[in-house]
């Protein structure tokens, strides 16, 4: 495969993969609970490899942490006729009291959740994969 085609799909680098997750804001999470997948639309930061996240009380908050979960950005370019998508796969972990230096310096991040009410709640998906690619589209 040649990764300039713009015929055929192309492996995102992990660096690429980084860029698109720095660049993006909203992508969506996946949650497995009770043996049924459930994909919330969230807005996030990419930050120190790990993507980031702020809830209130509810189904993310109580099914997250601790859990495999799987976060997904992508784009669509019609003009360009290209698009994209970034899966990062990993492990969510509530860090809103942890205490190691790099929690600490993730809640400094700046995130402001889009929906309405409090969200004091920090959440962090520490990943094992990101993976990515892009591909030409057809207009329809």
């Amino acid at each position: 495969m040649n990764p300039g085609s713009a015929q055929e799909s192309q492996i995102l680098s992990p660096d690429d993969c980084a860029r698109l997750l720095e660049g993006e804001s909203v992508g969506r999470l996946a949650i497995v609970a009770h043996g049924r997948p459930q994909i919330f639309p969230i807005n996030y930061k990419f930050a120190e490899g790990v993507v980031l996240f702020r809830s209130s009380a509810g189904f993310k908050l109580e099914h997250s942490p601790m859990s495999d979960v799987a976060f997904e950005i992508d784009h669509v370019d019609l003009q360009a006729g290209v698009a994209w998508s970034v899966l990062v796969e990993g492990v969510a972990y509530r860090i809103t009291d942890a205490t190691d230096p790099l929690a600490t310096r993730l809640r400094g991040v700046a995130l402001e959740p889009m929906a309405p009410g409090a969200h004091d709640e920090w959440i962090g998906i520490y990943p094992s994969v990101i993976s990515g690619r892009r591909f030409p589209i057809h207009a329809q």
